[in-house]
């Protein structure tokens, strides 16, 4: 049996002949909270409020009363409206807020929204280890997802001012680091793997849904324990990382993201190699995703994690140390489908003869950045193990002219070709290999500044016109130049381009 709608709904008391409106919380709690047990909680918050102001009997000396006048002000006066929302609301409200940046001013408008607004933080990095050490982390900060401790697991001077940063680590340096024997971070300023153990065990007994972490020198207890109460990672980062230390990686069950970190140039040195590799096929087989940095390692290295994990879709190879002949243990990798190759010296020195060169079957994307790529016969090993891809992207490779250019007319399903800043390739040899491709629909040429408009062959325009997407800013300087014709402008005499 339906009820019959409350009559005394919307009416108000002052002027029973106009309806009162709802007020904001009930308008903001009506989606997640029963109207009646928040008016029930704010009334039941004043009534205390009421009987800790009034409990005392006795009454006030002049003295008291005179110092409350005296220390009393506009802002302690002013009724705290927000002290008659219950945590949760109060939580709703926050949430509410797009800008993650916000709940860092309001965790200081007093304890209780320090404590909410620490509730609504997911990602962090920690910069001070004894905020980690004493447990205050998680404390504070109990729903978190993301951690990275690497900043705080490198000793440093408190008023430091020298700050490394790059594309792999910001660090902060000590004055003396010139005499660090060529890098800024000796194995003396990384703490210890005991001290970074303990604390990841602190870490993961309380804060049990991790997503993602950041790791550096911890040692294969400390990640044992991590796999152990950490159920849910699926995304890890190590630095300073040995063959040893992966045997605890293989205790998670879920990882799915993993970035080795065995050497950066120049800042610390450590080794990752055929053994480390070895022992990570066999624990991680539910990896989609492998980046190794700074890695040694040859054939049977690569060949190990091919065979071993069947899932692994995106390999990343950056500043690799391997031996000659690993590019043809990539044909093991029966479901990779992008390969990454980055700021590289070399690509293989001795890749072998074509026949042991088998391709990957199921690759789509190859992309090399910042490589050197003058060894001829690296680049064209590359190209006869990626034969299959469809989509090829080169950025600010030193070395690439038409001469190893030319190796990619092995490639004959490639739908997609990006350049950029590839400085000694001409317009000739970009033709010759394009023109060889005959599904190719998308091309984007950037920076190349040996590509000369004035050099576009009749065949070349006509491909242009065919092609779904182009992007074609070969030189700015002449682009530049002709968006300035008529103008005055970098003429003698002429226009600035300053305005006044």
């Amino acid at each position: 049996m339906s009820s019959l709608p409350d009559r005394n709904a919307g009416f108000d008391s002052n002027n029973p002949g106009r309806k009162r409106h709802s007020s904001w919380p009930e308008q903001l709690s009506g989606e997640r909270f029963d109207q009646n047990e928040v008016l029930r909680h704010v009334i039941l918050k004043l009534h205390l409020r009421s009987i800790s102001h009034s409990g005392s009997t006795t009454p006030q000396s002049e003295s008291e009363a005179e110092s409350e006048s005296l220390n009393s002000s506009p802002l302690s006066a002013a009724p705290d409206y927000s002290r008659a929302l219950s945590d949760e609301l109060l939580l709703n409200i926050l949430s509410r807020i797009s800008d993650r940046k916000q709940h860092l001013s309001n965790s200081l408008v007093c304890r209780t929204w320090c404590v909410i607004s620490g509730r609504l933080i997911q990602s962090i990095k920690v910069l001070d280890w004894e905020f980690l050490e004493s447990g205050r982390l998680s404390l504070r900060f109990p729903n978190l997802f993301d951690v990275n401790i690497v900043p705080a697991s490198i000793n440093f001077e408190t008023n430091s001012a020298i700050l490394l940063s790059c594309r792999l680590l910001d660090v902060y340096l000590n004055p003396d680091v010139l005499g660090n024997d060529g890098l800024f971070v000796r194995r003396d300023d990384i703490l210890d793997s005991e001290r970074i153990d303990s604390c990841v065990r602190m870490l993961a007994k309380r804060c049990r849904n991790l997503r993602r972490i950041v790791l550096m020198n911890a040692s294969e207890e400390g990640l044992g324990c991590l796999a152990n109460e950490c159920e849910l990672l699926q995304e890890m980062e190590l630095h300073y990382c040995g063959d040893l230390s992966l045997k605890g990686v293989c205790k998670f069950r879920n990882l799915q993201i993993l970035k080795l970190i065995g050497r950066i140039g120049g800042i610390y040195d450590s080794v990752v190699s055929d053994i480390g590799m070895t022992i990570l096929a066999q624990g991680c087989g539910r990896l989609v995703k492998l980046e190794l940095v700074g890695c040694e390692g040859s054939y049977d290295g690569i060949k190990a994690i091919g065979m071993c994990c069947q899932m692994l879709e995106e390999l990343t190879l950056c500043n690799h140390r391997m031996e000659g002949g690993w590019l043809a243990s990539l044909s093991y990798c029966s479901n990779l489908k992008t390969l990454s190759i980055q700021s590289c010296k070399y690509i293989d020195e001795s890749p072998g003869p074509d026949e042991h060169l088998g391709p990957c079957p199921m690759l789509e994307e190859l992309r090399l950045r910042w490589c050197h790529t003058r060894d001829k016969n690296g680049v064209r090993a590359l190209f006869v193990v990626c034969r299959n891809m469809r989509v090829l992207e080169i950025e600010d490779c030193w070395g690439l002219d038409d001469s190893i250019f030319a190796a990619a007319t092995i490639f004959r399903s490639t739908r997609s070709l990006s350049l950029e800043g590839c400085s000694l390739l001409t317009t000739e040899g970009l033709e010759s290999v394009v023109l060889s491709w005959t599904q190719i629909d998308r091309l984007k040429v950037i920076s190349c500044s040996n590509v000369k408009d004035s050099e576009i062959t009749p065949e070349l325009a006509t491909l242009f016109s065919d092609l779904k997407e182009l992007k074609w800013r070969p030189d700015s300087r002449s682009l530049l130049s002709a968006s300035l014709t008529g103008t005055g402008v970098r003429e003698k005499g002429g226009k600035s381009l300053s305005s006044k």
